[in-house]
C-alpha cells in the first residue's frame, strides 16, 4: 500500500483513504460465490460499524462505501490507486467506473489512457508493460468483437447519465442488448463476475464522493 501512495504521489487526504481500503478488505468479501448471503452482509456491516461509528447502512446487497473529498484533492487519481492496490493485494481484474455526466465520463477516459498528461497509473509496474484494457460506452462493442473482454485487466468507464436518458425514452439501454460473442448482453457479462468493483463519482454541494 504504501509503495502505491508513493508511486502515485497520493496527497494526504488520498492516503488516508488508501489506508482506509486496506484496513477495510482485511475482513470484507472481496469477491461473490452464489450471492451474498445477507448473514455475511450484517456481519461486514458489523466490522466495518466498529471501526467507523458512521457507516449504519452499505445501501446495496453488496459492501458499498463512499469516500468523500473536498473539490479538487484528486478523486480521480484516488481511484487510480485503489484500483492498483485492489489488483496488486488482491488479484481483483475486472472495474467498472461510472460517471455522473458527460465532462467526468470524457476526463475518466482521458485519465486512464496511458500516454495522457494526467494518467493516474503511471509508475505501476504491473501496468508499466501491460495497462488495463480501457472499456467505455463508445467502444466496448468494437472490444467485444476483437476479444478486448479477455485481457487481463479490464477497466469499464461508462456514463450513467447517457444510460439513464435511454431508459427514459423508453428504449432499453444498449448495454443490455443481447450479444452473440457472449452469448448474453455485456450488462449481464459485467453482472456475471465474481470480483467486479464499482467505481462511482458522485459530485455533491462542494465534496466528490468516490465509492
Amino acid at each position: 500500500m504504501a509503495a502505491i501512495a508513493g508511486r502515485l504521489s497520493l496527497r494526504p487526504p488520498q492516503r488516508q483513504a488508501l489506508a482506509v481500503l486496506d484496513q477495510l478488505t482485511r475482513f470484507l468479501p472481496l469477491r461473490r460465490t452464489s450471492g451474498h448471503v445477507p448473514s455475511e452482509l450484517r456481519d461486514a456491516l458489523a466490522s466495518v460499524n466498529a471501526f467507523y461509528p458512521a457507516v449504519s447502512d452499505f445501501e446495496r446487497d453488496f459492501p458499498s462505501l463512499c469516500f468523500a473529498l473536498a473539490t479538487g484533492v484528486g478523486k480521480t487519481r484516488l481511484m487510480g490507486a485503489f484500483i492498483a492496490y485492489l489488483h496488486d493485494v488482491h488479484r481483483i481484474r475486472n472495474f467498472l467506473v461510472l460517471a455522473p455526466n458527460l465532462t467526468i465520463y470524457d476526463k475518466l477516459i482521458a485519465d486512464f489512457t496511458p500516454g495522457s498528461p494526467k494518467y493516474v497509473l503511471k509508475g505501476i509496474a504491473d501496468f508499466a508493460l501491460s495497462p488495463p484494457t480501457i472499456t467505455t460506452g463508445d467502444n466496448y462493442e468494437r472490444q467485444i468483437a476483437g476479444g478486448g473482454r479477455l485481457f487481463p485487466v479490464a477497466i469499464n468507464i461508462f456514463n450513467i447519465a447517457k444510460l439513464n436518458a435511454e431508459v427514459r425514452s423508453g428504449r432499453a439501454p444498449r448495454i443490455r442488448s443481447f450479444r452473440e460473442e457472449l452469448g448474453e448482453s455485456y450488462f449481464d457479462h459485467l453482472a456475471g463476475l465474481d470480483d467486479l468493483v464499482l467505481n462511482r463519482i458522485a459530485i455533491a454541494a462542494r465534496r466528490a464522493c468516490a465509492c
